[in-house]
């Protein structure tokens, strides 16, 4: 049984990363206790597959943007023929493994 990743936030982005897969990203607000904001990286099936944490949200939005990501409330086109994952996630390992957070895949 996979542990469930708590993400209360549902502003999606997206990136489209070959024929029918999406990489989404989902932003969230750390506590008072621990400022900043991580970003969860989830596939069509609602795994998380990776995260990665930023200063402030405007800069994991600079960072998404940069790497290929679009928000998924504001592309009317990607929402006409895909839809994002349903909550609940889940924790999940990528067949590449850490792709963004490894650097591999992300633009710094």
């Amino acid at each position: 049984m996979s542990e469930n990743v708590d993400i209360r936030s549902r502003d999606y982005w997206v990136k489209v990363v070959g024929m029918l897969e999406q990489n989404w990203a989902l932003i969230e607000t750390n506590d008072a206790a621990s400022p900043g904001v991580r970003v969860f990286f989830v596939g069509d099936t609602s795994g998380v597959f990776d995260e990665m944490s930023f200063p402030s949200s405007e800069e994991a939005t600079r960072a998404l943007r940069n790497n290929g990501f679009r928000r998924y409330a504001e592309d009317r086109e990607l929402q006409s023929f895909i839809v994002p994952p349903a909550p609940p996630f889940e924790q999940s390992r990528h067949p590449n493994g850490a792709i963004y957070s490894s650097g591999r895949y992300w633009i710094g």
